[in-house]
């Protein structure tokens, strides 16, 4: 369900992410950016933001694992050609788990969008987590710059039958930031970068987005 003009009735403070980061970062970030993510909806609504591919960057060995990794939901960008096609982002609260849905919709010259699904939950040694399914996920740790809010990966781990175990280095597939930066005017740009200790630059892709209409 879109956010409607009567949806900031149901929106409340949201102190997760203000909390994971700290006053002091938190007040670093842009007012935009600290009011995205310091808004948290009722239950079961959602945000749509609408945007498109801006850059991507992909190497030969980012390539071929992005397509691997297609066999468990394609969470990571794989097309090459994705410049200029449209993005769209949808935010759901979740309160059953108290965290938060994501779906990323990339278009594509040729065959259908890639969509990503992921979870956000406030969880594990860092205080947040990132699901992508099938019982993979990946902790993150927050970083607050004047102009952006960086999530980069700490560790990567498996959910087995209620058991978490964590990836050892060589098994992960490489340090991943992404960022929320604040370009101003109600936009802001999604970067995503994926560098492997052993094959290097892995992939990058930027997209810019517009705030939703409220």
């Amino acid at each position: 369900m879109k956010m409607t003009s009567q949806d900031h009735l149901v929106a409340a403070p949201d102190h997760r992410f203000r909390d994971l980061l700290g006053e002091q970062e938190w007040l670093r970030l842009p007012a935009a950016v600290r009011r995205r993510f310091g808004k948290r909806l009722a239950g079961g609504m959602s945000v749509t933001y609408q945007g498109e591919v801006v850059a991507m960057n992909i190497s030969v060995a980012g390539k071929c694992f992005a397509n691997v990794m297609r066999l468990i939901g394609a969470p990571l960008p794989f097309d090459a050609d994705a410049v200029g096609q449209p993005a769209v982002v949808v935010v759901t609260e979740d309160h059953a788990s108290n965290g938060q849905f994501w779906i990323r919709q990339y278009g594509r010259k040729r065959g259908f969008p890639q969509v990503v699904h992921s979870s956000k939950r406030f969880a594990g040694p860092t205080g947040l987590e990132e699901y992508v399914g099938y019982g993979i996920g990946m902790a993150l740790r927050l970083e607050a710059t004047d102009d952006a809010l960086f999530f980069k990966s700490d560790h990567y781990f498996l959910s087995v039958l209620g058991h978490r175990i964590r990836l050892p280095k060589w098994l992960s597939p490489g340090a991943l930031v992404i960022g929320h930066h604040e370009l101003g005017h109600g936009a802001f740009l999604f970067s995503l970068k994926l560098h492997s200790r052993f094959w290097g630059h892995l992939m990058s892709q930027d997209a810019r987005f517009q705030d939703a209409k409220e």
